[in-house]
Formats: structure tokens, sequence, C-alpha cells
């Protein structure tokens, strides 16, 4: 009997022998903090854990219907030992003293924003070492890398010298992402129009495995790259290889590059834009569109007004039909900001709208031709213009209908 339980345990020991514990065994100074942090704390819970679980073993077994010999030790009528309240409370309670201890320090030292200060245990970053900056976007569905330092960009691929710190700055195209490689440094997500960054280090040269962390959609399952640790001659090694590739990332490359796909092959881009990332960042590589950080200084210098209509009217802030699938979400059209005004001027707005339905009810005279007045000429309309509305928001009168023939004040 006791062999064919040995036997049935060998399935499991073939299955665990698969498994690549990369997170407790990562090959970056920052995964590693992060692995001892959560090795340390399993332990400090099994302290009690461990205890309680024997403890429920020891009870059904000494305390069993068939054990006569407990029966001279049962007191139903037994509620409180002081001894035993010390123990049930005090070993808990300095456990969770130092678990907060450790998830304050970690929480600290291990900031993803925070630039590291050493490369392993024993030896510090040096003054003089630049950082390895990677702007990383997140598209649909598939990674981009862009290395500012080297006027060059990858797809689905990344690599980085050993013990030189790497800052990524991260953000998304569309959707929320994670970005993380588990043998480098923890998660941390990437948002559209946010800028996220992460700041880590790899120890040993290798092949390893990125991936997003966080569902966003159908292509997800195949959202992973390569990640090289490589040294420092073969890291400039790879760096010509991707010069050499030839392509250019502009923004109309980018453009085509956003729109969904699944299993993209890894892509080298020679030369990049130089103004693309700032432009991804502020939602504004699309030509005429107003990027976020033109749109916080209006927002900063009280919004816009009546004689900016025209500015906006070009201004489309769909993402081309819901990510290439569906319909804009706003109706068939396109949708566009008319105007930004206060709640009072929305108000008289409102009451200058039916004063004047009201006075459409009134018949008035078929031809407009005999009319003159102060300011009108014979042959004319008297018609408000945008300018004399920016100027005094809470005039009367007609509103022109074709805002896109207005004059630009």
């Amino acid at each position: 009997m006791r062999r064919l339980r040995l036997l049935l345990l060998a399935p499991i020991v073939a299955l665990l022998s698969a498994c690549n514990l990369v997170v407790l065994n990562p090959a970056g100074d920052v995964a590693s903090q992060q692995g001892d942090l959560l090795m340390i704390s399993t332990l400090l819970m099994l302290i009690i854990i461990v205890p309680v679980m024997g403890l429920i073993v020891f009870f059904a077994w000494k305390y069993r219907a068939s054990n006569k010999e407990a029966e001279a030790d049962y007191r139903p009528d037994w509620d409180h030992s002081t001894s035993l309240e010390l123990v049930i409370w005090a070993a808990p309670l300095m456990i969770i003293i130092c678990l907060g201890a450790l998830t304050w320090a970690g929480t600290h030292l291990l900031d993803p924003y925070r630039p590291i200060d050493r490369i392993k245990p024993g030896q510090a970053v040096g003054e003089s070492v630049e950082p390895l900056q990677v702007n990383v976007v997140a598209l649909d569905w598939k990674w981009m890398f862009i290395y500012p330092q080297y006027g060059v960009a990858t797809v689905n691929e990344l690599a980085a010298p050993v013990d030189r710190p790497i800052r990524f700055h991260i953000t998304s195209s569309s959707v929320m992402n994670s970005f993380y490689i588990p043998a480098l440094a923890g998660q941390i997500y990437a948002m559209p129009g946010m800028e996220t960054k992460l700041h880590a280090v790899i120890n040993r040269p290798g092949e390893y495995e990125g991936f997003s962390a966080n569902y966003s959609g159908d292509g997800f399952s195949h959202m992973r790259f390569a990640f090289h640790g490589l040294d420092q001659s073969g890291f400039d090694q790879w760096i010509a290889g991707v010069r050499q590739g030839g392509q250019t990332l502009d923004r109309d490359r980018y453009l085509e590059l956003e729109k969904p796909s699944e299993k993209v092959p890894v892509m080298r881009f020679g030369a990049v834009d130089g103004a693309l990332w700032d432009a991804i960042l502020n939602m504004c590589v699309e030509p005429g569109k107003m990027c976020m950080g033109e749109m916080m200084a209006i927002d900063k210098q009280g919004g816009l007004s009546m004689a900016s209509v025209r500015n906006t009217m070009p201004l489309v802030y769909d993402k081309y039909a819901g990510r290439g699938k569906s319909p804009a979400y706003f109706g068939s059209n396109d949708s566009y900001v008319m105007t930004i005004c206060t709640p009072l001027q929305a108000e008289a707005a409102a009451a200058d709208r039916m004063r004047r339905a009201e006075l459409d009810t009134v018949a008035g005279p078929t031809s407009l031709e005999r009319l003159t007045g102060q300011g009108v000429s014979p042959g004319q309309t008297p018609m408000a213009s945008l300018t004399t509305l920016a100027r005094n928001p809470f005039a009367t009168g007609p509103v022109p209908t074709d805002v896109r023939s207005a004059p630009n004040a």
C-alpha cells in the first residue's frame, strides 16, 4: 500500500519538475529583492499556519470517539486561559508588525518610479553611468520599444546590456495593459494618455520572456516579446543590426501599427521620428488632432469661447471607429467640440432660444428687402457674428447655423 502511494505521487513530481520558478530565481536585482520579500512574507505567515494545521490533526486524533482516555480531560465548562490568550493574540500581532514593516520598506525601496541605487548587492550605481531609456508603447496586440538615445525602435523585441540601469517610460495606445518581465522586475500598468515608469537592471545574460499581465482583448494571449540580456559588445552589435533594418518609424507607419493585429513578428526600425513619442503620449499622432498638452493649456487659461469654434471644429476624438471594428461611439458621424460655456451662459442661451421660438410663431414680412435701420443696410439680414457673441455671450439675436463659415477671431 505504501509503494502504491509513492507511485501515485510520481505524476505530481513530474509535473512540478517542469515548472520554471523565474519569480523566485530572477536575473535582475529588483526582481530578486521582490522574490526575497515574497519568501520572507510567506515564511512569516507559515509560523502561524503550520502550528494551526498541526494542532487540527492533533486534536482530531486525541479527542476521537474511540479514545476513552480523553474523556477524563473533557471539561465543557472551561472558557478562559490567560496564557493561551497571550499566545493566540501575541504571535499573530508580532507577525503583522513584521509584515507591516516589510511592506512599508518594500513600498519605498522597490518603488518602480524610484531610480535604482545599486546594480547588485555590494555594487552601487556609478555616478557617471547613464541609464538606458526605453519608451514602451502597448499596442493592440503587440509591444513597441523606442530607444531615444540611439534613434531606433523595435516591435516585440527588447534588449538591454547587463549591469546597466534601465529606465522605462510606458504608455498605451488605446486600452490599459500591464508591462511585465518576471526575470527583470515587477509589473507596471500602461494606460493611454498617461506615462508610468519602471526602473530595473538585468544581471545575467540570457533570453527572457515579457508579456502583458492585464487582459486587453482578443489578441491578449499572443501579446508576448523576447527580452535579450546582453553584454555591452553584444548590445552594441544588436543596435547596429537594428539600424541596418532600413525602415523608418514615422507617424504614418505608427498609425498602421496601431491598428489591432495578432501574432505580429519582430520588426526593426533604423530611424524614428523624434517627436513621435510625445505625440503618442499626448494622443495626437493623427494629423489635425489637438494634443492633450494643448487642451490642458487651454483649460489653464479658462477654457474656450465662441471665437475658438473654428479652431476646434476639425478635431475628431473617436478612436478610429471603435478600435477598427465598430461604428463611432457617438453616432455614425464624427463628433466635434463646438464650444465650451459656463452654466450661466448655457442658461441664457436656452432662454434666448425659447424667446426666438415664440417670435417665430408670429407672422412677419415675407421679404426683408425694405427693412432699414441703424447699422442695417437695405438687402441685408441683421445677424449676430460669432465675434460679437464672443465679446458678449448673453447677446440676443439669430445665431448662424453654419459655424464653419464663421470668422476666426
